[in-house]
């Protein structure tokens, strides 16, 4: 029988993680029981997120830790290989959380069923713009933000795949957009193909200044994915009853101890500024609303997007670390033979 190659959790990191702290092993084929409607999945696509890092602290959060020697977690596009199910035939492709590994076994009963990809939606769309990242996005800009037209909205992170659907969906909503990025050829990008009025680039450019250049107290709306300085920077220059939408922290997922928060929090008592974190998993009653709106969109070239494809099971570990360093151009994906 073949086996059944996966990466697991092998140690905790403290500071930045790297591929020694998991564990490739090759362990026996998953079996299917057909008679409860589970199907064998082959795992074709592996998504790769900023929020992995917080998957393997041992902490409460808003799911479980992963634990060590599991199966690390991750988003994915899978093929139906063994089935007999009417609703999942084979060849039928598939997304969920099934992991860093090649097959697995999955039916009505799993934690997270599996879905099937609509119609002519490849694997990197169902990853990346028609999936949580632009969920996120979203819900994260729209119920939280509550962007006005006219409206000046500051994105950090505003090259991936969470912040340029941000940046883009305020631009639908009639918004002046800000964005901080790393990289001339990521800034680019978003000027030419996102259409953002004004970029930032943390990595040339002071940050603090160049919002106060560009938009001296009179930010409405801030869709924080970064954190740290970049945070601290833009409430300086926050609006009176401005919103800050907090989504994510990456500069300092890898930090080995925890760094001071902002200095400047008494700011948001002085301009009744709000800030509040989400999930997306607190919107998931209107799902299919959101999809809606969001193929449209997509369907109509109103969002542009694009897709960072690696390759490889033995390259999963040290794709991840791409998302940390800032070398990933849009959504990172690792795709399987």
């Amino acid at each position: 029988m073949s086996k059944n190659r996966q990466w697991l959790l092998k140690q905790r990191p403290r500071g930045m993680v790297g591929p020694e702290h998991f564990e490739l092993v090759a362990s026996d084929m998953p079996r299917p029981d057909f008679s409860r409607g589970e199907v064998l999945l082959k795992t074709r696509m592996l998504g790769f997120d900023p929020a992995m890092r917080g998957w393997i602290i041992d902490q409460p959060s808003y799911l479980p830790p992963v634990q060590l020697g599991e199966v690390m977690r991750a988003s994915s596009v899978c093929e139906v290989v063994a089935s007999q199910s009417p609703e999942l035939p084979e060849g039928t492709l598939v997304r969920g959380m099934t992991g860093w590994q090649e097959y697995c076994v999955a039916g009505p009963g799993s934690a997270m069923p599996p879905e099937p990809l609509p119609q002519g939606m490849t694997p990197e769309m169902a990853l990346s713009v028609m999936g949580f990242t632009t969920l996120t996005a979203y819900y994260g800009l729209l119920e939280i933000g509550q962007p006005k037209p006219g409206d000046t909205v500051v994105v950090s992170g505003a090259a991936g795949a969470t912040g340029s659907a941000v940046a883009q969906i305020a631009k639908l909503k009639d918004c002046r957009v800000i964005g901080i990025a790393g990289g001339e050829e990521k800034c680019r990008w978003l000027r030419e193909s996102c259409g953002i009025d004004e970029l930032i680039d943390y990595r040339s450019e002071d940050v603090a200044s160049r919002l106060q250049e560009l938009c001296p107290v009179a930010i409405n709306v801030f869709f924080d994915n970064v954190g740290g300085a970049t945070l601290e920077a833009v409430i300086d220059q926050m609006a009176d009853f401005g919103r800050i939408a907090l989504c994510g922290s990456i500069s300092t997922y890898n930090d080995a101890e925890p760094g001071p928060g902002p200095r400047n929090l008494m700011t948001l008592v002085r301009r009744r500024i709000r800030m509040q974190g989400f999930i997306v998993l607190d919107f998931l009653d209107r799902y299919q609303a959101a999809m809606a709106e969001i193929g449209e969109w997509v369907r109509d070239g109103k969002i542009a997007w694009r897709a960072d494809v690696q390759q490889g099971f033995e390259n999963i570990p040290t794709t991840l670390l791409r998302l940390y360093s800032g070398a990933n151009q849009g959504k990172q994906l690792l795709e399987l033979p």
